[in-house]
Order: structure tokens, then sequence, then C-alpha cells
């Protein structure tokens, strides 16, 4: 439709140019557009967050062997909690942009492909953080751990660790969104891909709770940085391309 492609062209039905936003606006316009709908539904942070502490419970109630066992059981429970509830937020948050075309939407609108993996990865990774802030101080109740001690460093390991997790998933979450079984096969190939992360964020919490202090867990923070940024600029490289028909 004529109207159509001269909006695509960044030109108003008159014929006059129209000033696109530029790459950081694009971004944070859909940045605002997922925080908008979550503000509105709260379905992501809420069912996976409800999602983290159903497995929290039934972790404590099954593994915890008393204070000796809860630096080992509880660096495992705080990062398959969080891993888990992740597949469920990435699954619905792309679920979205599935229904009545939304995602189309985006692709045929004057938005560089970058950006709108870059704020869709801001919105993911905003989820990802509200639900670790829910997951951390419960696995601390149930598991008797001082969460004035190691709030600080959990929180670093958290902010580290996420990054790339919310990268991989925004990125393989884009190529299986118009898949039959998506969330099957984003677990599939999401869980093997992150799973350096996840076990540099696993050791960091065994090593914390473990009274090591945060300073010497240098290499564990590097690793997982190397990753956020492995995935970063590979979703930035190729989302674009995966994300096409």
């Amino acid at each position: 439709m004529p109207g159509m492609q001269e909006a695509a062209r960044g030109r108003g039905p008159a014929g006059e140019a129209r000033r696109l936003p530029g790459w950081t606006s694009q971004a944070l316009l859909v940045l605002s557009k997922d925080l908008r709908i979550e503000a509105r539904t709260g379905e992501v942070v809420v069912t996976s967050s409800f999602f983290a502490l159903l497995l929290v419970v039934l972790a404590s109630l099954s593994l915890f062997g008393g204070p000796n066992s809860a630096r080992i059981v509880g660096s495992g429970v705080i990062w398959l909690s969080i891993t888990f509830a992740a597949v469920l937020a990435l699954g619905r948050t792309w679920q979205r942009e599935r229904e009545e075309g939304a995602l189309d939407g985006l692709l045929v609108a004057p938005l560089s492909r970058s950006a709108l993996f870059v704020g869709k990865l801001l919105g993911i990774l905003i989820f990802l953080l509200l639900i670790s802030a829910v997951v951390i101080p419960l696995t601390a109740l149930f598991f008797s751990l001082d969460l004035d001690r190691y709030g600080l460093g959990l929180a670093c390991i958290a902010l580290t660790a996420l990054p790339g997790v919310a990268a991989a998933g925004t990125l393989f979450g884009s190529m299986t969104v118009r898949t039959a079984a998506r969330d099957l096969l984003l677990a599939i190939v999401l869980f093997p891909l992150i799973s350096p992360t996840l076990l540099a964020a696993v050791a960091a919490t065994r090593e914390l709770l473990g009274g090591t202090p945060l300073g010497e867990l240098g290499d564990f923070f590097r690793l997982m940085a190397v990753f956020d940024v492995i995935f970063t600029a590979g979703g930035v490289a190729l989302f674009g391309t995966l994300v096409e028909r």
C-alpha cells in the first residue's frame, strides 16, 4: 500500500520527509513498549517468579540438610530456579510478539534490527533481574543464608551473569518464536549455550557462601563478562538474519 510504503521510508502522507528516531531512541521505544505491557498485565514477572518460588520451596523440602549443606545446595537452587524461570519468561515475552502479527509489525517498521534486539534484550534483562530479586531473598530464607552478609555479592553475580542469559535468550527466542514447539526448542538450544555462564555463576555463588571475599572471585566475573560480550555482539550481528522469515 502506498501509505505504508511511504511511512516505512520515513515520509508522511503529503510526501514530506520525517526524521526517524535515532538508534538509541529506537531501542528505548521497544523497551518502553515491553515495560508498559508488563506493567498492565504482570504476566511475565508474576508467573515466572511464582514458578521460581515453587522450585525454591520444593528444593528446600527435598535437599536442605541443615547449615552444612546450605552453601552447596543453595547456590545451585538459586541459579536453577532463575534459569528455569528465565525460559518461561522468554517464551512468554516472545509469545506476545507472535500474537496478532505483532512481530511482523515490528519488522516492517523503520527500526534497526540491532536496535530491536537491544530493546528486547533490555526488557528481558529487567524481567530477569526482578525475578532474581524474588528468588535470592526466598532462597536465603529457606536455606538459612545470611542475606546481610552475602546480599551484595549475590547481587553482583546476578548483574554480571544475567546479561549473557538475556542476550542468548533474546537471540534464540526470536529464532524459535514461529515454531510450534517453541518452548521446548528454546530450552534445548538455550541451556547448552548458557551453561558456561551458569556454571561460573554457581561456582562464584558457592565460593561466596563459603566465605571467599568478593574481590577474590575475579576469574568467575571475567568469565561471565566474556560470555556477556560474546552473546550480545553475536545477537547484534545475527538477529536480523534469524528473525526474518
